[in-house]
């Protein structure tokens, strides 16, 4: 298993580069957005003021930015997982499935490494890569805050971070198990990535819509804080997340020990075995 986990780390190294260069660059950036914004902050906020109403609430209010803390979570954090979803519904998706459909999983699995070891292994990779992209955007905030007049603590910063990685693991472990009950990864991708994008329109706009805000709590998007968690993170959400995860993981890792691995190209979704006609030769 730990073999496996080095090698599918190393496949990770260009995307945990540049992901989260990409990310501490855009920390730095607002950074020092903030500092040449800071003196001239009641007219910014005048500014925010005139905006729709509508808008800011789906940020969080008209308020929001009255704060450092705001600033952060409305210019960084409250889009994040959107953007960072994508990563891990494309990684989840193609943590087994992408060398299935390349005709590479066949051959991986015939040398002696049990189908669970390939799992935990490649998985494993996964979270680590997950969490060290986190942890570059993470100091892209923290490191240039040294020079900045911004004052808050890494333990501050830290938190929302926190419960985005729970978010990303939750859709990154979504798309694996639809991996394993859907015909193809572009199946998983599309579906997950359908779920994600949804979920985040609908907790966004249930701030302005009755109905919406109604069934806003099915989303897992709901459960990640960004501006709230600042103050302290909802454990209970938290922990709700992973534990969905955990359940996804379950799921996967049970349906990849008993499903047949293809040669190569895309599955079926065999619908002549629904069929209650079709003659079994």
């Amino acid at each position: 298993m730990f073999v496996e986990f080095k090698h599918a780390l190393k496949r990770y190294i260009g995307q945990i580069l540049g992901w989260g260069t990409g990310l501490a660059l855009l920390g730095i950036l607002l950074i020092s957005v903030y500092d040449s914004m800071a003196d001239q902050m009641d007219l910014y906020q005048e500014m925010v003021q005139n905006l729709p109403e509508g808008m800011m609430a789906f940020f969080g209010g008209q308020d929001v930015m009255a704060t450092p803390e705001g600033f952060v979570a409305m210019e960084f954090f409250s889009y994040m997982p959107l953007i960072l979803g994508i990563f891990a519904v494309q990684v989840g998706t193609g943590l087994l499935v992408r060398d299935e459909e390349e005709g590479i999983l066949d051959l991986i699995m015939a040398h002696p490494v049990s189908r669970s070891a390939l799992f935990l292994g490649r998985l494993g990779a996964f979270l680590l890569a997950t969490g060290l992209i986190l942890v570059i955007a993470w100091l892209g905030i923290v490191v240039p805050m040294n020079w900045s007049t911004m004052s808050l603590s890494l333990v501050e910063i830290a938190r929302p971070f926190l419960s985005l990685y729970a978010v990303m693991v939750l859709f990154g472990t979504l798309g694996l198990l639809l991996s394993m009950v859907l015909p193809s990864r572009r199946w998983a991708s599309m579906i997950s990535g359908l779920v994600l994008v949804v979920g985040f329109f609908i907790d966004g706009l249930g701030e302005l819509n009755e109905n919406l805000e109604n069934i806003a709590w099915l989303t897992p998007m709901h459960y990640y804080e960004h501006l709230e968690a600042f103050d302290g993170l909802n454990t209970g959400w938290l922990l709700g997340l992973f534990t969905v995860s955990l359940v996804f993981t379950g799921l996967a890792w049970w349906r990849y020990l008993r499903r047949d691995i293809r040669v190569a190209g895309e599955g079926g979704w065999k619908l002549n075995a629904l069929n209650p006609l079709t003659v079994k030769k």
